[in-house]
């Protein structure tokens, strides 16, 4: 064989090999599970770059900047507390308002053997009764009106003075009444003037609505009538017309009216309920009835909006002034105070005020009870604090809602009277005071 044909064989031989190899191993690799390739190893990370080192310390200052909820204060629990009990009031009024509506006249009940006193009471002017505060008005009106049958103009009189609470409208109602009256007292052979058109749009406005305003019309001599409108026939008006009998008495007509013009309203004069004790260690120790806490609903209404306006200024940097007029202010919320004077023996003097009486007042009731009322005297408030300024209101002394102050004899007056050898002996009290002494529980 020559040397080509050899390398022939040799070729083909490698051939036919790796064929039957590659068959070999394609048939090994169908029968074996695929294996799962395996994870590349993690690359080792990277620090930050400067600039996003730069990024991230400018968005740190940003949130640093931002106000922090700050955490509650006591303020805020203050003015969180006021308006929880602001909307407790409201629901406790709206309550109370519809308890009224079912029942006009609630019962209070109270431990009167507990009490330091009974209640604020008053006396009514025109009859001398005493009552209680929840009872004076409905008291002072059934008198006014009782009145009516002895004085009728004078009770009507009383009616639009008491009755009516806006001054202003009671001012133009009653000039304009004395008007029409100077205008029959002036023009008496004057019809027109005799006559008052109900329907008289002044009329209306000032007086028709003003409660005793009818009433002193038909006091003084007018009466009802429906007339014809001159030229309607068809047409009719009311009127007040002068009677006759009135018009003959030009004077009384003109005395009715000055006594209108002059009018006051009638008001009952709170009862100090005097009483003297005998010397007790209870002296300070107080127990009020709820008539010195009560308030009405448009005095409840002004101590909420008060009590508002305290919230926002509690945050607030007040001033002196500012501060002593918030003091004063809630002062105001007593209508009433129980005052309790201690002589020099012992002995007790109470007695009821107004918490806005001036401590003039005071003195006048304490002189009144003195066996020697023209001798000086000085009275002490809590503290030895001596009260010289006697136009002072007891609410502005801290006198309120009640206060146990201290009689002392003027300094000078008891040293001239040792001086001289006299001696001021037993009770300052008049004997008849004494009489009625009572022991205090």
């Amino acid at each position: 064989m020559s040397s080509f044909q050899y390398t022939f064989l040799y070729l083909l031989l490698g051939i036919i090999l790796w064929s039957s190899w590659h068959i070999f191993f394609f048939m090994n690799r169908e029968r074996t599970p695929k294996e799962k390739p395996k994870a590349d190893t993690p690359k080792p990370r990277q620090g930050p770059t400067n600039e996003a080192q730069m990024a991230a310390a400018a968005a740190l200052a940003r949130l640093e900047q931002k106000p922090k909820p700050r955490p509650p204060s006591s303020q805020d629990a203050i003015r969180n507390q006021v308006k929880k009990e602001l909307m407790a009031e409201a629901a406790a009024c709206d309550k109370g308002a519809s308890v009224d509506q079912k029942n006009s006249s609630p019962t209070l009940v109270e431990d009167l053997s507990a009490l330091s006193v009974s209640g604020v009471y008053f006396t009514c002017p025109l009859t001398g009764v005493t009552v209680r505060k929840n009872k004076k008005e409905a008291h002072l009106r059934e008198a006014i009106l009782a009145h009516a049958s002895k004085d009728p103009v004078a009770a009507s009189i009383m009616e639009i003075h008491t009755f009516n609470r806006d001054r202003e409208k009671v001012r133009l109602g009653v000039e304009t009444i004395a008007k029409y009256l100077d205008n029959i007292h002036l023009h008496p052979e004057e019809e027109k003037y005799r006559k008052i058109k109900l329907q008289n749009k002044v009329f209306q406005e000032r007086i028709h609505s003003l409660e005793g305003a009818h009433s002193f019309f038909q006091a003084i001599g007018f009466e009802k009538a429906t007339l014809s409108v001159p030229g309607q026939e068809e047409t009719t008006e009311d009127f007040y017309v002068l009677k006759e009998e009135a018009l003959e008495k030009l004077d009384d007509l003109k005395a009715h009216k000055e006594k209108l013009l002059s009018g006051e309203p009638v008001r009952v004069q709170l009862d100090r309920q005097l009483c003297i004790f005998k010397p007790s260690p209870q002296a300070s120790h107080f127990e009020l009835p709820s008539d010195f806490f009560n308030l009405t609903a448009e005095e409840l209404k002004r101590e909420q909006r008060l009590r508002a306006e305290s919230v926002e200024k509690a945050s607030m940097l007040r001033t002196k002034a500012m501060r002593e007029k918030e003091e004063q202010r809630e002062l105001r919320k007593y209508n009433y105070t129980l005052l309790r004077v201690r002589f020099p023996d012992g002995y007790i003097l109470q007695g009821t005020f107004y918490a806005r009486e001036p401590v003039s007042a005071l003195y006048t009731f304490v002189r009144e009870t003195l066996r020697n009322d023209w001798l000086p005297f000085e009275l002490l408030a809590p503290g030895s604090h001596k009260l010289a300024d006697e136009s002072a209101a007891l609410n502005e002394c801290g006198l309120v809602p009640s206060a146990l102050l201290t009689f002392v004899w003027d300094a000078e007056v008891m040293a001239d009277i040792k001086a001289s050898g006299g001696e001021h002996r037993g009770s300052v009290l008049k004997p008849d005071l004494l009489l009625a002494v009572q022991l205090l529980s």
